[in-house]
């Protein structure tokens, strides 16, 4: 799962589209009927104008310029004018992350040229700006380049005005802002990014080139609609959530309902080239005491108006800072329940507790268990990840996880469940990622009462597991055993679990896995393009690693059956999984759902896939099914939905 430190600040099939229409205001000469001017006191007024200033005091679309860059960059400008912006009668508009605190400055006169943004950043540092919605200044600051989370993150940067002061030259009441730009299907490009590389769509394992210089297109990219309109106020109407409210108060939606839908209200991440430019994250500046953020999940929508100025920032890119919220519309999204398999059918699931330990909440383990009895129907094994140590998140040197599965399997036996046995090897301490002191690790849990495991010692952390013949089938050296723990392809990473269970005569082998993560790839709506994956060359050595094992069972015996399941951080399309099936070691049944169904997980408003369970030939064709109770959720027990494969013994 992304990483996302709790010490920081909320942060954030396609259609034939028309062109894009003419969205920037009218001339300076009708700017006062199309944004609602006041006719301020004389030195008020003065200050407002155009023309005031003129040869001191650049405007704000000079300072944006025409590129992601401003052409001011490291230069002291004096006398900008502009309009605080916000909600009226309230003070926000206004700034206050930890200690990063101030406002947006949107110029009232725009420019005629699309490319260039009416409104700034100002950035005040600790002190309070003391400014209110709707107040006139001219401001006085250095333009600078900030980039969110440092400029090695790969994100792009916004253009502020640091060391500001002002003076005030007025204020404009209720209702008498700049309009905000609203954001629809039509106005978003349907073309993510351009591409600096020069490369096919969709290279981004090789990396691109930065589009920081390059002149904006906001008729053709979304990514530079996006970027002519930073620090402008913005607004959406009726638009549905993607993705659910989380614990930073921070949601996602779209404004186009028909790109890419799936069946439960999401928007499908279903190849590197559709990104899905229409997603826009929001977040509030309304005081939460006043204004509770809305508890939403995927499917619901927001009704009637949200605007604010857009922002970008380090979790998400472009986001609306909402200084009016829209409606929740709650549409009832229902967690589902899976079928019980039949007597003849094997169910193997895959599920990440997402940093279980003793130190979670026993509501979490309540409802881990709930989902595997109810939700899942109880499978008969089960691959769990991120399975912590006894002693979880402290840096203490344990690495049992005695209790951590322990309470689990109590839990699910209270819940209804089946008295489930597992099976785990401890890792060295440190040495598999994650949590520093939480040495996750995968796990198998399984119902003593329909499948057998076959118990072989010799199984521990460094000694690798190896295929054997007897009688003419495979056999595992060491069961449960580690795959290749040694490689460098699981240097600090989850060395995967091989483990020989026993259904109803016939010798079933699983495999449980937890790949590297995608931390250190850069982003998606970041200013290199295509981004770099990086962590994808880690991945792609796990999955051959886990391939040429496979093959190595498959050598002995054509017909074995063989389920590798886990969180293996990746996507259906990716080098990874295509690696993980060459050679026809392994199939993914999940290409049976339709194409809008393969889904359970949801990152940055976008369901996708990255739990897989994939079966050899042996396996014959099993049912897949991906059970939607945690992803599309705002209150939800792990970021990660649970997947089964049912199999029929033959």
């Amino acid at each position: 799962m992304p990483f996302r430190p709790p010490f920081l600040p909320p942060r954030s099939s396609p259609r034939p589209r028309t062109p894009l229409r003419r969205l920037r205001a009218a001339p300076a000469a009708v700017a006062a009927a199309c944004c609602g001017l006041l006719v301020l006191p004389s030195s008020a007024g003065a200050a407002d104008a155009p023309g005031a200033d003129a040869a001191h005091a650049p405007r704000i679309h000079d300072i944006q310029g025409r590129t992601r860059l401003s052409p001011f960059a490291g230069r002291e400008v004096t006398g900008v004018p502009g309009v605080v912006t916000g909600v009226p009668g309230v003070v926000t508009g206004v700034r206050d992350f930890g200690a990063a605190r101030g406002f947006w400055l949107q110029d009232p006169h725009p420019d005629r040229d699309r490319a260039t943004s009416e409104g700034i950043y100002v950035h005040t540092g600790g002190d309070s700006p003391g400014v209110e919605t709707g107040d006139a200044l001219r401001v006085t600051g250095k333009v600078q380049e900030y980039y969110p989370g440092g400029k090695e993150a790969g994100n792009q940067s916004v253009t502020e005005l640091s060391g500001a002061t002002w003076r005030t030259t007025g204020h404009r009441p209720r209702g008498r802002l700049p309009r905000a730009v609203r954001l629809t299907a039509h106005s978003v490009p349907e073309a993510y990014a351009p591409d600096a590389a020069g490369g096919p769509p969709g290279s981004g394992a090789l990396e691109g080139g930065s589009i920081e210089n390059r002149p904006l297109r906001p008729g053709r990219y979304a990514l530079d609609r996006y970027e002519s309109l930073e620090g402008m106020r913005v607004s959406v109407h009726d638009v549905r959530v993607t993705g659910p409210t989380s614990r930073y108060h921070d949601l996602w939606v779209t404004t186009d309902p028909d790109q890419h839908p799936t069946p439960r209200g999401g928007t499908l991440y279903g190849s590197y080239e559709d990104r899905n430019g229409a997603r826009m994250k929001i977040s509030s500046l309304l005081p939460l005491d006043r204004h509770p953020f809305p508890e939403a999940d995927v499917g619901d929508a927001l009704r009637g108006t949200t605007e604010g100025p857009l922002d970008y920032e380090q979790y998400g890119g472009y986001t609306l800072r909402a200084t009016a919220l829209g409606e929740l519309r709650d549409n009832g999204l229902e967690r589902e329940r899976t079928r019980r398999q039949r007597r003849n059918e094997l169910a193997v699931a895959t599920y990440n507790v997402e940093n279980l330990s003793p130190a979670s909440e026993p509501a979490k383990f309540e409802r881990l268990a709930e989902g595997l009895v109810t939700n899942l129907s109880s499978p008969d094994i089960v691959t769990v990840e991120e399975v912590q140590d006894d002693s979880g998140p402290q840096d203490d040197g344990t690495v049992g996880a005695e209790r951590t599965l322990t309470r689990l399997t109590e839990a699910i036996r209270k819940a209804g469940g089946p008295s489930y046995a597992w099976r785990q090897i401890d890792p060295e301490d440190k040495a598999d990622g994650g949590r520093p002191g939480g040495n996750i690790r995968v796990a198998f849990l399984y119902n003593p009462a329909r499948v057998s495991f076959t118990d072989r010692p010799g199984g521990d952390a460094t000694t690798a597991v190896r295929v054997l013949e007897r009688g003419g089938e495979p056999a595992l050296s060491a069961s449960p055993g580690r795959i290749a723990p040694r490689d460098a392809a699981w240097e600090d990473s989850r060395k995967p679990l091989a483990g020989e269970f026993r259904f109803r005569g016939r010798t079933v082998f699983v495999i449980a896995g937890h790949f590297s993560s995608k931390g250190g790839d850069q982003p998606m709506e970041g200013r290199i393009q295509p981004p770099a994956r990086h962590s994808e060359q880690q991945r792609v050595a796990q999955a051959e690693a886990v391939n040429g094992f496979v093959r190595t069972l498959r050598d002995v015996d054509p017909e074995a059956v063989v389920v590798a399941g886990g969180d293996f951080n990746d996507f259906p399309f990716s080098p990874t999984l295509r690696t993980l099936r060459s050679g026809h070691a392994l199939t993914s049944p999940l290409d049976r759902l339709p194409r809008d169904e393969r889904y359970g997980y949801v990152y940055n408003g976008n369901s996708q896939t990255l739990d897989h369970l994939l079966t050899s030939p042996g396996a014959g064709r099993p049912e897949y099914d991906i059970v939607h109770i945690n992803a599309e959720f705002a209150d939800q027990v792990s970021d990660h939905d649970p997947s089964v494969v049912r199999i029929t013994r033959r």
